[in-house]
């Protein structure tokens, strides 16, 4: 890694394009996400420490635990930034695609890049694969161990459920449509390996995906939706959440020009990376969570 996890979580912003997207997101869990930067800062909020060198002690063991390269932080860090940089090249791809379905003179920009709805189900499910990959090397548990992961969505809560609300928000219903779940399934079913093997986000991240060829990693990314969806359905459900109403409140922190939803969710693409601020946040808790219980 580039850069040592205090920097990062220094660096986080206080207030840009995505911190304004996610607050808008705070209606769907209300007082959950705290825009938690600065790492000594963080130490205070998690641990409610006040004394200076305790601070430091803490600081400097949650430092050695993310440069120990035998465990799975630096590589949590690496696929929650990887996964948000592919994603915006997917948003301009998939903007390119519906300019060219609804402007002749541009149509053949439609025949040079993916069809907008399954790049966004690749998008989605890839995203989701990551959140299940990194949940376990954070937690230092084998990559595939699903049941593990499903569990855990039970107590998952601030900055992590967040990012997980946000992917229902961003990358599910405004891209999808309130079907998404069976839309999505119906496009998996329909993919081939070589079709993944062309998505860029997949290249990128498939040596961290299980499975020793591009077919058994597409069944691994289609068993993860599987085990997912009656979570993701139900988050839905019970905040009878809906295309419109996200868009409705994200314009309350966000200037949307556009409101067709296919242009937004390909807009949302370029302009956001939420995995890895709220991710770049759900690692420097943990990291912090074992420090103190270590010192």
């Amino acid at each position: 890694m580039s850069k040592p996890i205090f920097e990062l979580v220094d660096e986080l912003p206080t207030d840009n394009f995505t911190v304004k997207v996610l607050r808008g997101l705070d209606f769907v869990i209300p007082g959950q996400w705290n825009n938690l930067v600065g790492f000594k800062n963080t130490i205070r909020e998690v641990t409610g420490e006040t004394d200076a060198d305790l601070i430091q002690q803490i600081g400097d063991r949650a430092v050695w635990l993310y440069n120990d390269k035998s465990q799975g932080y630096q590589r949590a860090m690496w696929l929650y930034q990887t996964v948000d940089r592919t994603d915006s090249a997917l948003g301009a791809a998939a903007l390119a695609n519906k300019v060219g379905e609804k402007v002749p003179l541009l149509g053949f920009l439609s025949n040079i890049t993916p069809k907008a709805d399954k790049a966004q189900t690749i998008d989605l499910c890839l995203k989701l694969v990551v959140e299940v990959v990194a949940f376990c090397q954070i937690n230092g548990i084998p990559g595939d161990s699903l049941g593990d992961f499903v569990r855990s969505l039970a107590d998952y809560g601030g900055e992590s459920l967040m990012r997980m609300s946000a992917l229902v928000c961003l990358d599910a219903l405004i891209p999808l449509g309130p079907d998404f779940i069976q839309k999505a399934q119906g496009m998996l079913g329909d993919l081939s390996p070589k079709e993944l093997e062309s998505n860029g986000t997949f290249s990128s991240i498939k040596d961290s995906i299980p499975g020793n060829n591009a077919a058994k990693k597409l069944d691994f990314i289609g068993q993860s939706f599987d085990s997912v969806q009656g979570w993701m359905g139900g988050f839905v459900r019970d905040r009878d959440l809906t295309p419109q109403k996200v868009t409705s409140n994200l314009t309350r922190f966000v200037e949307i020009a556009d409101d067709k939803l296919d242009y937004l969710a390909a807009f949302l693409d370029m302009s956001t990376n939420y995995y890895e601020h709220t991710g770049t946040q759900t690692l420097a808790r943990r990291l912090i969570e074992r420090a103190v219980a270590e010192i």
